[in-house]
This record gives structure tokens, sequence and C-alpha cells, in this order.
């Protein structure tokens, strides 16, 4: 059975929220003032999670987890907030191992507890991590994130590379003004380390986003000053059920380079996702705050077969696509109907 929407695109990937809390407060994805040092403090004074009756429990997590599946999901990544504050995380991991048509679990992580969880997580069935890392120095990844973790990070990064998870992806946020002068020697991670480093653009996230023209450095740009520096970029085939990144390595690295181009060159007409909120709530599209509150619907006691066919209905209003005013990293006085902070939403 597959689940498509009206366009014709085939769903068979889902990012499930397990948590909004978050321990960390970055100035891009929390809040609204122009300066991260701004940024971090507001979030910490006015950021509220979530109650914890308002979150999906486990068992509603795997329900909604094994109706997708039934329904032609194969992929699960596992977000928040910070995931890894999720109590009874590994035992989600391991019952959602266990669903048959589900050939992928992975989890995007800030890092800050993977010295402690790694093991248990890869027991339980992950593989393929994400870590966000958008500087290489301590003191601005203090300024970025509002926390001084980045040592700890680092050394779990280290730790799960130790392990033998595979792939490893560092997430990067690229802001011009902020980290884009570190861009070559994020790079140059892959010529030691057998990671992928994924350069993301900058989005308009969040009812107070930070985002402009001016902060945004499209991946195409990121690109040329690589190769300017580093040398040629090769592309890297990706597999059918690969993300949307585009990939490429440098000469003798032992990691690739991925970028990640939502504003300058989005791929919307292949997307293949959807997201499920922390509080139960199935979203369509990134930019698009149309959503089904699945929660409400399971806790009113909706049958399987009614859940199911609520889901079909749903995915077939799948938004076309990015709004086409901030195409190429500039504004036309518009940006998309994304009211929630990305923490609410799931990285």
């Amino acid at each position: 059975m597959t689940l498509s929407d009206d366009l014709g695109r085939n769903i068979t990937y889902l990012r499930v929220s397990v948590t909004d809390r978050c321990n960390l407060q970055c100035f891009y994805c929390s809040s609204h003032p122009q300066t991260p040092e701004q940024a971090t403090q507001d979030c910490a004074e006015t950021c509220r999670f979530l109650p914890q009756e308002e979150l999906l429990t486990d068992a509603e997590i795997l329900r909604v987890v094994e109706t997708f599946a039934k329904l032609g999901v194969q992929k699960i990544r596992l977000t928040g907030g910070e995931p890894l504050l999720r109590p009874n995380l590994s035992g989600i991991v391991q019952s959602i191992s266990q669903i048959p048509s589900i050939t992928d679990i992975s989890l995007t992580t800030n890092g800050i507890f993977l010295l402690e969880q790694a093991r248990g997580l890869k027991a339980a069935g992950i593989r393929r991590l994400n870590i966000s890392l958008d500087t290489l120095q301590p003191e601005r990844y203090r300024t970025i994130t509002g926390h001084d973790a980045f040592q700890r990070v680092w050394n779990g990064i280290l730790h799960c590379l130790e392990l033998s998870f595979s792939p490893v992806k560092l997430n990067v946020v690229m802001i011009k003004g902020v980290n884009d002068d570190e861009l070559i020697d994020l790079a140059a991670l892959t010529l030691k380390w057998p990671v992928q480093v994924r350069f993301i653009e900058f989005m308009p996230i969040g009812r107070y986003t930070s985002w402009n023209a001016s902060r945004h450095l499209s991946c195409e740009e990121m690109k040329h000053r690589i190769q300017q520096r580093l040398g040629p970029l090769t592309a890297v085939a990706q597999g059918r059920n690969a993300g949307p990144a585009e990939v490429y390595a440098l000469a003798n690295a032992l990691g690739n380079i991925g970028f990640i181009s939502p504003i300058s060159r989005h791929f919307c007409a292949t997307c293949n996702r959807v997201r499920l909120t922390a509080d139960g709530h199935i979203r369509l599209c990134l930019f698009s705050d149309n959503e089904l509150d699945l929660k409400a619907a399971m806790r009113n006691g909706i049958s399987d077969e009614e859940l199911t066919k609520l889901l079909q209905d749903t995915i077939r209003r799948k938004p076309a696509g990015l709004d086409k005013s901030i195409e190429g990293g500039t504004e036309t006085g518009k940006t998309p109907s994304c009211q929630r902070r990305m923490s609410t939403i799931g990285g």
C-alpha cells in the first residue's frame, strides 16, 4: 500500500518529534531578536514547554508510526526539541525497530547527552545520527546556543564514531555574519573524520524569525567557496530513499559534504515526508501551519480503520511547496506561513 498526495508524491518518510523540550536556546530556532546574545537571553525568559499531558505518550507515538508503516512509510527520524530529553527514548526506538516494514530509524540531536545514551540507542536500533554543530569555536558555540557545551558535544561525536554509527552527519546552519567564516574549517572535517558535514541554508521559521536576505548564504555560494580553498568537489551517488541533500566529496576525504538548499533551490517537487509534532499534530509541510490534530482524534476514541482513512485523506492535501516569494534568498514582503518555532515543530 502506498501513501500519496494529489500531486503524485509518495510519502515514505515520517519525522517524529518526541518532545518540544530542549536544553539549548539556539537563536535561529527559538526567538526573534537580531543578535544571538539577545535571542538566547530572550528564549531563556520566554520559552515555555508543553505540559507533560499535552505530549504524545509512548503508546500514541507507536500507534501513529504503525499506522503510517501500514500505509508504506519505511523511514522514521526521531527529533525534538532535543529527543535525548525524552524518557524511555530507547524503549520507543526498540518498539519502532520491531515494525517489519520500517527499514530505517535515525535520530537528530544536539549531541549533549550522546556520551551517556549513544550505546543504548544503538542497541535499541539507531544506526544513523544527525548532530547539530554550527561552529568549531567553543566561545561561539556558547553565543549561538546559550550554553558552554562545545567540548561535550565534540566528545559525543567522537564516541559515536568509536561505536561505529554510520553515517554520522553534522548539521550546520550557515548564516552570514554569524558562522560563515568557518565554512572551510567545517568542510575540512571530512578530510580527517568519516562524517558528513551538512550545510543547511538559514530558513525563515517561526513567528519571530530573525531570517532576512542579508543573512542568507546559498549552497551554490558555499560550494564555490569550498572549491576555491579545498579543491574540486565530486558528486556522490545517493540511494533511492536518500534525503534532500546534494552530496559531494573532496579528494582523498574520509567523509563527505552535503548541501541542503530549502530556500535557493527547494526540493518540494520530490518531497516524500511529513512531520508528527510532539503535541500530536501531523504537519504536511515545514512551511505551512495547516496541521491535523491526531492526538485529539486518538484520545476521542478513533478506531484504527478510521485513523488510517484520516491519514490518507489528510496526506492527499499536502501543499505543493514553498512560497515562491522567498526563493533565491530574497524577500518580497511575504514570508511562509510558519508561526511555530522549529523546536515545537520537530527539526
